[in-house]
């Protein structure tokens, strides 16, 4: 019939049997990560195996004492490990990784020593082992390792958000809670590995579920690298043409839905003369002018090199009003290079094209758009028709 500990530790090496099985089910976590928890895991459930195995055996005649010595080291050399291989859960890269096993190897060959030595444990002669002279150095070398994974707990926190922090900060609490309560209440009491066993666990959802958030984080900002134009701010061709789609997948389009598409006049002459930082300073001006004056209720995409289409909701009676902002705007308007901006600019709206998609919304607002840049050209008195060409190509 079991006993309640060995009870206890069966429990604690089939939990990590599962948080092993856990891991290899897990596509996301890399091939080093589960290398490390799996290590973890081992460690932790070796270490609570000679500690079992070594109460067990205290005290039994049909064993040799080098057996129980055996047993001992086996337990006093696998908790500091245990102790370690939760710093190995967390994947740090310090110095004091360097200090933490540097500890552990100390201790070890100091253990190791100890059937020639007596130094930790001593067997008399029922088979019952006692503490050794220097057993106070391996204590002390286990408080100086607690210490450590303290501190690099402290230290993996600082790679969450503060308000992710607490749970991290709970888990570390609870293992110290069940080391201490074991450390501090009579032989009976083994609660040293449950609690490191459940703080593994409650690690590895923590990596799991933060590292969720932080992929989450990652696919929004790509996201929003696609959506936003690198040079002006402004969204991107990408996003216009998701735009364009959803307005197509939603059927009608509202009343006062309108297309604005706005190109820069004489941008090829700026990056000729100039050179194409000039242009770029050009660019970056309309993108400013046209969001300050057209974008107050939709977006404004940049969808080629010097072409903009924005696409807003407005009453009708108020375009012709947001075209003269735009244009008051353009007139302000100066660079460090280039202080003239000149834009030419046309419109469309789904009231008066009430049986057009917003792809063709933007088509019949080009056709305007580009009256105006011919308007212009005509009175700058500037042959456009390689201006043109370039535009049908």
């Amino acid at each position: 019939m079991l006993n309640y500990y060995t009870a206890t530790t069966l429990l604690i090496c089939l939990s990590l049997g599962v948080m092993c099985l856990l891991v290899h089910e897990n596509a996301r976590i890399p091939g080093r990560d589960k290398k490390l928890l799996y290590l973890t895991y081992i460690l932790i459930a070796v270490s609570a195996l000679g500690e079992y195995f070594g109460v067990a055996f205290n005290g039994r005649q049909d064993l040799s004492p080098k057996t129980i010595l055996l047993v001992k080291a086996v337990d006093y050399i696998g908790t500091p490990l245990a102790g370690g291989a939760l710093i190995l859960h967390l994947r740090l890269k310090n110095r004091w990784n360097w200090f933490l096993g540097s500890l552990v190897a100390l201790n070890t060959l100091f253990q190791l020593l100890n059937p020639l030595t007596g130094w930790m444990v001593v067997v008399d002669a029922e088979n019952v082992y006692h503490h050794g002279p220097l057993h106070n150095v391996y204590l002390g070398m286990c408080l100086l390792i607690i210490g450590v994974v303290i501190l690099q707990f402290f230290i993996y926190g600082r790679s969450f958000r503060r308000q992710n922090r607490k749970s991290l900060n709970a888990i570390l609490v609870l293992i110290l809670i069940g080391i201490l309560m074991q450390e501090l209440s009579d032989e009976q009491v083994r609660t040293s590995y449950l609690a490191l066993t459940i703080g593994a666990a409650l690690i590895f959802i923590h990596y799991v579920e933060f590292g969720a958030q932080a992929m989450d984080e990652d696919l929004k900002m790509q996201q929003i690298q696609l959506d936003t134009d690198a040079l002006t701010g402004v969204y991107s061709r990408f996003a216009y043409t998701l735009a364009l789609r959803r307005l197509d997948e939603a059927g009608a389009l509202a009343k006062d839905f309108v297309v604005f598409t706005v190109d820069i006049n004489g941008l090829k002459r700026t990056n000729d003369t100039l050179g194409h930082d000039a242009g770029d300073e050009l660019i970056c001006g309309a993108a400013d002018c046209i969001t300050a004056t057209l974008c107050r209720t939709g977006r404004c995409y940049r969808t080629g090199g010097d072409e903009f289409v924005v696409l807003t909701h407005m009453d009708r009676d108020d375009v012709d009003t947001a075209l003269e902002r735009l244009h008051q705007a353009t007139a302000l308007w100066s660079g460090r290079t280039v202080h003239k901006l000149s834009l030419a600019a046309g419109f469309a709206c789904a009231e008066e094209n009430e049986d057009l998609s917003a792809g063709k919304l933007v088509i019949e607002a080009d056709k305007a758009m580009y009256e105006a840049k011919a308007a212009y050209y005509r009175e700058a008195g500037h042959d456009r028709r390689q201006h043109a060409s370039r535009k049908q190509a």
